[in-house]
């Protein structure tokens, strides 16, 4: 017989090289799980490792003579023939350990004799190879326990959420029954089998004199209590994992990738991860409300119709088909009491709530994204008892909320290196799992203006340069129209300094500066901050950042400002460690500043695409941006488009005025952003809708909040729609970021000069300032009032 099924049976080698399918696991930079990959569940355990009452249950129960026969148990054999004389029919039962562990490498599951037999044979070659322990240990971590979970250390996982060592007797003895029948006795598909078979493993226990009488009882009274509990995800990163995810599939195929138990440890920090992400989430709750309430999601019973309650039975089963989405909840109102301005609310899972009004009267109708509604007077004005709504939790309780319409990515890099710190891809990967960080390709309105101002600087402007902050009027004779871009807000100024003109994100300025340079020229210049040359539209409107980018793209081409000059590759897998522990890829990113980087990690060094000096001239623009300049005290004080960081003394507290950065905003407001930085983090945020043909639109005042409440109103924008989720995800991240000063470069000169034309002054007063220039390029004429300035673009003929 044996020899009949040699040919069949696995070779020694294969005994010995017996690999355990493990998942893949994701973790932050900091070690904080992500996420999880892989079907089968499985956390292997050394022996020595497994508490002994673990090992006695299943001894007891499976295999109690384990150490004394040879593979095949004599008496078993027996036991299982005899069963067959009496019912005609294979039983189960009857195989070792060493046999199940055979049946669980090598062979199915089918009640056959050619499957016995095999089984048999299999089970003599592993116990003429192995210990009885190894045998053991890789029973232990093999066999199936339902519910995808595959060992004792999965099962432990999945059904109790704890490591072996926390497991109570009774724990072990339920996950000690379940390889008889794990899909029908596990105690989360049929918890009175597993209750029977619990006792049964007590049993055998205490007749092996494993436990004392007084445990048996103490563990047979425990009641079950157990659910499905998921890996130890303590980060929620799911776009993140994603991209981890592909990865490590394009470089592994999928088998080794998702069973093969590598651990993949991001760039992300968990700690700057969650801001990203509630910074998202927040900016795009708070949208939705200042443009109005879209109603409830459904109503189950009209009191106005008198029509009765539901039982909360029938309440409970209509909550089932409305799932929790991003940050809210389904609930039904089952009661609103008018006097007090409150409702109480029914959760799907059977638990109860209150919603004050204070929670709810941000609430007017939405008439369209141009136009709200009268604001509610009351609670019965929004909601009454019977309907449906969503609510999302605050520090001041639960609040009326809807899953939000428009979309949102976050995407923040470390410019030294490029390690992703974090990216978020919408506002809920459950509702979308499109990665708009790295996958959408938006228009970046005035976004492309710093690597404009960039080239220009690289084509003899200067920061004090004036430029005509005048309309523009251009006849194409080929289409019969005039090409008209217009500043927004449409305001004008004349005659402004290159350095205001970034910081107040003057269309006009750009588009002379780009007509200055040539289109050609300026184009070829992107392509050093890694934009596509193909993708680069080769026209006016570039200026004005018609280009289609992804928030990835954008952030790395404002780290070359942030790092003094180079271009970085992004890249968010630091390392990977196989299941030996051992290092099988580490990163070796390109950095702008070699020195800056440990002695003991490999890194490249990256391609200086501008200079230094560039670099620092651009971001001090930016830095204009955020905090102005003039005096405000001689009326002469003026403001950036991203002014409003001034306002958040987190930001400031960290970084003083270390800040940099640029608004964006498309024609028709169909795409917004902010892309800024401090010396050790740049971030860009996008909001808009996923359909190109939806506006952002525009609100206006609610009267039923006071001004601590108020929500911006007015047109959406790059500085009132993405900016204040920068603003969010900066406040906590800055607290890891290692704070420096925007460092004047070697190479550069400064000079006194005046504000209103550019030119060297001998004042030191309001109406001067001191400016930075690339050595050959400041002025040499001091201001004379009798004069008029140089002023490019005065005859639009010239440009």
């Amino acid at each position: 017989m044996y020899l009949y099924y040699k040919d069949e049976l696995p070779s020694v080698a294969e005994l010995r090289e017996v690999r355990l399918q493990t998942p893949m696991q994701v973790y932050s930079s900091d070690g904080e799980m992500i996420a999880q990959f892989g079907e089968i569940r499985r956390i292997p355990f050394a022996l020595e490792d497994v508490p002994q009452s673990l090992v006695d249950g299943f001894l007891a129960t499976e295999d109690q003579r384990f150490y004394e026969h040879v593979g095949i148990d004599p008496i078993g054999v027996a036991r299982a023939f005899f069963q067959l004389i009496v019912t005609g029919e294979i039983q189960g039962g009857g195989s070792t350990i060493t046999q199940q562990l055979a049946r669980n490498f090598y062979l199915s599951f089918e009640q056959t004799w050619t499957r016995k037999i095999k089984e048999a044979f299999i089970a003599l070659h592993i116990e003429s190879q192995l210990e009885k322990n190894e045998i053991l240990e890789l029973y232990l971590n093999k066999i199936t326990f339902g519910h995808r979970a595959h060992g004792i250390g999965a099962a432990a996982q999945v059904y109790y959420g704890k490591e072996l060592s926390e497991l109570t007797l009774a724990e072990m003895a339920m996950i000690a029954g379940l390889p008889k029948a794990p899909s029908t006795m596990n105690p989360i598909s049929n918890p009175e089998r597993a209750r029977e078979r619990r006792a049964v493993v007590l049993g055998r226990m205490l007749a092996e004199d494993k436990i004392t009488e007084q445990q048996y009882q103490t563990a047979l009274a425990e009641p079950i209590r157990t659910r499905v509990h998921s890996a130890e995800v303590t980060m929620n990163a799911p776009y993140l994992a994603e991209m981890v995810r592909a990865e490590m599939v394009a470089r592994y195929g999928e088998d080794f990738a998702y069973n093969s138990g590598l651990k993949v440890y991001t760039t992300a920090s968990a700690k700057q991860q969650r801001a990203a992400q509630r910074a998202v989430q927040a900016n795009l709750h708070g949208y939705d409300e200042r443009h109005g309430y879209r109603g409830v999601e459904a109503q189950l019973w009209r009191p106005a119709k008198e029509q009765n309650p539901l039982p909360e039975a029938e309440v409970l089963a209509h909550l089932q088909d409305f799932k929790a989405v991003g940050l809210t909840r389904a609930a039904a109102v089952l009661a609103v009491d008018s006097e007090a301005q409150q409702a109480t609310l029914l959760f799907a899972d059977g638990e109860q709530g209150q919603l004050d009004w204070s929670q709810v009267a941000w609430a007017r109708p939405l008439i369209n994204r141009e136009r709200q509604g009268q604001a509610p007077e009351s609670i019965v004005d929004v909601f009454t008892a019977g309907a449906v709504i969503r609510v999302r939790a605050t520090d001041n309780g639960w609040r009326l909320a809807q899953v939000p319409e428009p979309s949102a990515a976050m995407v923040a890099l470390r410019p030294n290196d490029g390690g992703i710190a974090a990216a978020v891809g919408g506002y809920s990967f459950t509702l979308s799992q499109y990665n708009r960080a790295v996958q959408a390709e938006r228009q970046v309105g005035s976004n492309i203006k710093p690597f404009i101002y960039s080239a220009a600087l690289d084509n003899g402007f200067t920061l004090a340069t004036l430029v005509n902050d005048a309309p523009i009027n251009q006849w194409n004779p080929g289409s019969g129209i005039a090409w008209r871009p217009r500043n927004s807000p449409d305001v004008y100024e004349g005659p402004i300094r290159v350095r205001q003109a970034l910081a107040k994100s003057k269309n006009v300025v750009s588009v002379r500066l780009l007509r200055a340079m040539g289109v050609n020229t300026v184009v070829d210049y992107l392509t050093r901050f890694g934009f596509d040359y193909d993708e680069l539209p080769r026209n006016e409107s570039l200026s004005l950042g018609s280009a289609s980018m992804t928030p990835l793209e954008v952030a790395r081409g404002y780290a070359v400002f942030a790092n003094g000059g180079y271009l970085i590759e992004p890249y968010f897998i630091e390392r990977i460690v196989d299941n030996q522990q051992q290092v099988i890829f580490q990163a070796r990113p390109k950095v702008a500043c070699v020195a800056c980087e440990p002695a003991d990690r490999e890194v490249l060094e990256a391609p200086q695409v501008i200079t230094e000096q560039n670099a620092f001239l651009v971001t001090q623009a930016m830095q204009s941006a955020v905090w102005g300049g003039g005096s405000w005290a001689h009326k002469t004080g003026w403001n950036g488009t991203a002014w409003r960081i001034q306002r958040s003394d987190p930001i400031t507290n960290h970084v003083g005025r270390n800040i940099a950065g640029k608004t964006g905003t498309t024609n028709d407001v169909k795409d917004t952003w902010f892309s800024g930085f401090v010396s050790g983090l740049v971030a860009t945020g996008w909001v808009g809708f996923d359909n190109l043909e939806n506006a952002l639109g525009s609100t206006t005042m609610n009267s039923n909040l006071d001004s601590s409440e108020q929500p911006i109103s007015g047109t959406e924008a790059g500085a009132k729609t993405a900016l204040p989720m920068w603003i969010d995800f900066m406040e906590t991240a800055v607290e890891d970021v290692e704070s420096k000063p925007f460092d004047v470069p070697p190479g550069l000169v400064s000079a006194r000069i005046d504000l209103a034309t550019g030119k060297l002054s001998r004042a030191s007063d309001y109406t001067t300032r001191f400016e930075y220039f690339i050595p050959g390029t400041a002025p040499t004429e001091y201001v004379d009032k009798s004069s008029s300035p140089t002023v490019f673009g005065d005859d639009d003929s010239i440009f």
